[in-house]
């Protein structure tokens, strides 16, 4: 059987995190989860930076990704690893609650593999959140990637 696919979440509101790792284990989706505050650290993750600096660690299956978060906002993330020849087949979802126009039309732009409006209601959330675990982190098939290079 081969390893679970690792999650990178990239979300700054700490409810906003507690329901999806909530969501992701009421549906018994067991995959790790890497949880990043920002947008800086979610890039230190992704190039082996800072407090992740040597860790060697696989890049992730896909990244749930906030649009609005500090020192680094998700758009310019988005666009660093869609701009990176090692990390730009790494599938990665905007789940914002930005309904706005121009963030979706930007983020397809960029490359984002979907654009995902957090639902309010959390009996939603939890379904929005089990539907993308599932097809992300479970059915998806990622292209094959080791470990990133140090940069």
């Amino acid at each position: 059987m081969p390893p679970l696919k690792r999650i990178l979440l990239a979300e700054d509101n700490i409810r906003d995190i507690e329901l999806t790792l909530a969501a992701l284990e009421e549906n018994h989706l067991a995959n790790e989860v890497i949880v990043v505050r920002d947008g800086a650290e979610a890039l230190d993750y992704l190039y082996s930076r800072g407090k992740y600096a040597g860790n060697g660690h696989p890049l992730p299956a896909v990244m749930f990704l906030d649009l609005k978060m500090p020192k680094v906002d998700g758009l310019e993330v988005l666009r660093q690893i869609k701009s990176d020849p090692d990390r730009k087949m790494i599938p990665i979802v905007m789940l914002t609650s930005s309904r706005e126009e121009q963030d979706l039309v930007k983020s397809y732009q960029l490359g984002v593999n979907a654009y995902v409006v957090k639902p309010v209601d959390f009996q939603q959330f939890v379904q929005s959140i089990k539907q993308l675990g599932l097809f992300w982190a479970i059915i998806n098939e990622t292209a094959p990637h080791s470990a990133p290079n140090q940069t």
